[in-house]
Protein backbone atom coordinates (compact mmCIF):
# COMPACT_ATOMS: atom_id res chain seq x y z
CA UNK A 1 0.00 0.00 0.00
CA UNK A 2 1.44 2.98 -1.28
CA UNK A 3 0.89 6.20 0.96
CA UNK A 4 1.90 9.44 0.21
CA UNK A 5 0.81 13.27 1.76
CA UNK A 6 -1.22 13.22 -1.86
CA UNK A 7 -3.53 10.31 -1.23
CA UNK A 8 -4.92 12.31 2.04
CA UNK A 9 -4.24 9.95 4.60
CA UNK A 10 -2.71 12.74 6.71
CA UNK A 11 -5.21 15.14 5.17
CA UNK A 12 -6.85 14.81 8.97
CA UNK A 13 -4.41 15.31 10.75
CA UNK A 14 -2.87 12.89 14.01
CA UNK A 15 -5.38 9.95 15.26
CA UNK A 16 -7.52 10.78 18.06
CA UNK A 17 -6.59 9.42 21.30
CA UNK A 18 -8.99 7.36 23.28
CA UNK A 19 -8.46 5.95 26.86
CA UNK A 20 -6.77 2.67 27.69
CA UNK A 21 -9.74 1.18 29.64
CA UNK A 22 -8.59 -1.32 32.54
CA UNK A 23 -7.55 -4.05 30.63
CA UNK A 24 -4.08 -3.23 29.18
CA UNK A 25 -1.79 -6.02 30.37
CA UNK A 26 2.03 -5.46 29.59
CA UNK A 27 4.57 -7.83 28.13
CA UNK A 28 2.00 -9.48 25.44
CA UNK A 29 3.76 -11.55 23.29
CA UNK A 30 4.95 -10.70 19.46
CA UNK A 31 2.93 -12.02 17.56
CA UNK A 32 0.81 -11.30 13.68
CA UNK A 33 -1.99 -13.70 14.25
CA UNK A 34 -3.98 -13.35 18.18
CA UNK A 35 -6.52 -15.84 17.55
CA UNK A 36 -5.58 -19.03 19.09
CA UNK A 37 -7.13 -22.80 19.72
CA UNK A 38 -10.84 -21.90 21.60
CA UNK A 39 -10.83 -17.99 20.97
CA UNK A 40 -14.55 -16.77 20.07
CA UNK A 41 -15.76 -14.91 17.60
CA UNK A 42 -15.58 -14.16 13.84
CA UNK A 43 -12.44 -13.87 11.79
CA UNK A 44 -11.05 -10.47 11.16
CA UNK A 45 -7.97 -9.18 9.44
CA UNK A 46 -6.96 -5.90 10.04
CA UNK A 47 -4.20 -4.01 8.23
CA UNK A 48 -2.59 -0.42 7.28
CA UNK A 49 0.20 1.45 8.21
CA UNK A 50 1.42 3.73 11.11
CA UNK A 51 2.85 7.57 9.36
CA UNK A 52 4.20 10.38 11.18
CA UNK A 53 2.54 13.76 10.95
CA UNK A 54 4.30 14.44 7.50
CA UNK A 55 2.49 11.39 6.30
CA UNK A 56 6.13 9.18 5.91
CA UNK A 57 5.63 5.78 7.51
CA UNK A 58 7.28 4.66 10.45
CA UNK A 59 9.24 1.14 10.16
CA UNK A 60 10.09 -0.66 14.10
CA UNK A 61 6.79 0.92 15.22
CA UNK A 62 5.87 -1.47 18.02
CA UNK A 63 2.04 -1.60 17.83
CA UNK A 64 0.18 -3.34 20.81
CA UNK A 65 -3.18 -4.82 20.40
CA UNK A 66 -5.90 -6.17 22.64
CA UNK A 67 -9.40 -6.68 22.69
CA UNK A 68 -12.90 -8.71 23.80
CA UNK A 69 -13.54 -12.02 22.27
CA UNK A 70 -16.84 -12.40 20.06
CA UNK A 71 -18.68 -13.05 23.38
CA UNK A 72 -17.27 -9.65 24.99
CA UNK A 73 -15.18 -11.49 27.32
CA UNK A 74 -11.70 -10.00 27.88
CA UNK A 75 -8.56 -12.55 29.14
CA UNK A 76 -7.59 -10.73 32.37
CA UNK A 77 -5.11 -13.81 33.11
CA UNK A 78 -3.10 -14.28 29.90
CA UNK A 79 -2.36 -12.64 26.89
CA UNK A 80 -5.60 -14.52 24.59
CA UNK A 81 -6.18 -11.93 21.92
CA UNK A 82 -3.36 -9.64 23.31
CA UNK A 83 0.16 -8.87 21.37
CA UNK A 84 2.18 -6.54 19.47
CA UNK A 85 4.32 -6.22 16.18
CA UNK A 86 6.46 -4.13 14.98
CA UNK A 87 6.17 -2.18 11.56
CA UNK A 88 7.61 -3.59 8.90
CA UNK A 89 9.99 -0.81 6.14
CA UNK A 90 7.10 0.43 5.02
CA UNK A 91 5.70 1.04 8.43
CA UNK A 92 2.47 -1.68 7.40
CA UNK A 93 1.05 -4.02 9.72
CA UNK A 94 -1.09 -6.96 9.59
CA UNK A 95 -3.44 -8.57 12.31
CA UNK A 96 -5.29 -11.57 12.62
CA UNK A 97 -8.18 -11.45 15.23
CA UNK A 98 -11.77 -11.58 15.99
CA UNK A 99 -14.41 -9.76 15.65
CA UNK A 100 -14.72 -8.13 18.74
CA UNK A 101 -17.77 -8.62 21.16
CA UNK A 102 -20.19 -6.57 22.58
CA UNK A 103 -20.40 -5.93 26.56
CA UNK A 104 -22.58 -2.89 28.74
CA UNK A 105 -21.63 0.10 27.80
CA UNK A 106 -19.16 -0.43 24.79
CA UNK A 107 -19.54 -0.94 21.09
CA UNK A 108 -17.28 -3.39 19.89
CA UNK A 109 -13.68 -1.94 19.44
CA UNK A 110 -9.55 -2.89 19.26
CA UNK A 111 -7.63 -1.06 21.73
CA UNK A 112 -4.30 0.06 20.21
CA UNK A 113 -1.25 1.11 21.61
CA UNK A 114 2.04 2.82 19.11
CA UNK A 115 5.10 3.07 20.55
CA UNK A 116 8.35 4.82 18.49
CA UNK A 117 11.31 3.23 17.91
CA UNK A 118 13.16 4.80 20.92
CA UNK A 119 10.35 3.09 23.11
CA UNK A 120 8.65 6.04 23.83
CA UNK A 121 4.55 5.49 24.22
CA UNK A 122 3.05 8.01 21.29
CA UNK A 123 -0.54 6.75 20.79
CA UNK A 124 -2.92 4.89 22.54
CA UNK A 125 -6.71 4.72 20.75
CA UNK A 126 -9.56 2.45 19.83
CA UNK A 127 -10.51 1.00 16.61
CA UNK A 128 -13.96 0.81 15.73
CA UNK A 129 -16.37 -1.42 13.22
CA UNK A 130 -18.57 0.08 10.56
CA UNK A 131 -21.86 -1.68 10.76
CA UNK A 132 -20.82 -2.70 14.27
CA UNK A 133 -19.44 -0.06 16.35
CA UNK A 134 -22.12 2.25 15.02
CA UNK A 135 -24.71 1.33 15.83
CA UNK A 136 -24.48 0.71 19.44
CA UNK A 137 -24.56 3.40 21.95
CA UNK A 138 -21.16 3.95 23.41
CA UNK A 139 -19.59 7.43 25.44
CA UNK A 140 -16.92 7.09 23.78
CA UNK A 141 -17.33 6.05 20.13
CA UNK A 142 -15.70 8.63 17.72
CA UNK A 143 -16.44 8.07 13.84
CA UNK A 144 -12.96 9.17 13.26
CA UNK A 145 -11.78 5.83 14.52
CA UNK A 146 -13.84 3.41 12.17
CA UNK A 147 -11.73 1.49 10.03
CA UNK A 148 -12.66 1.35 6.40
CA UNK A 149 -13.61 -1.64 4.98
CA UNK A 150 -11.62 -3.93 2.31
CA UNK A 151 -12.26 -6.72 0.08
CA UNK A 152 -12.85 -9.77 1.87
CA UNK A 153 -9.51 -11.82 2.82
CA UNK A 154 -8.54 -14.56 1.10
CA UNK A 155 -10.42 -17.01 2.87
CA UNK A 156 -13.75 -14.36 2.83
CA UNK A 157 -12.96 -13.16 6.28
CA UNK A 158 -13.66 -9.71 6.60
CA UNK A 159 -10.87 -7.04 6.06
CA UNK A 160 -10.81 -3.34 7.37
CA UNK A 161 -8.05 -1.13 7.10
CA UNK A 162 -6.77 1.87 9.24
CA UNK A 163 -3.53 4.17 9.16
CA UNK A 164 -2.21 5.60 12.41
CA UNK A 165 -1.01 8.95 11.77
CA UNK A 166 1.33 9.57 14.99
CA UNK A 167 3.14 12.71 16.44
CA UNK A 168 6.76 11.62 17.48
Amino acid sequence: MAVSPASGACRSGPTPSQTEGPYYTAGSPERTNLVEAGTVGTPLLVTGVVLNADCVPLSGARVDFWQADGAGEYDNAGFQLRGHQFTDELGRYQLETVIPGVYPGRSPHIHVKVFANDGREILTTQLYLTGISDQIADAIFDAALLAQDEAPDADGHRHVSFNFVVVE
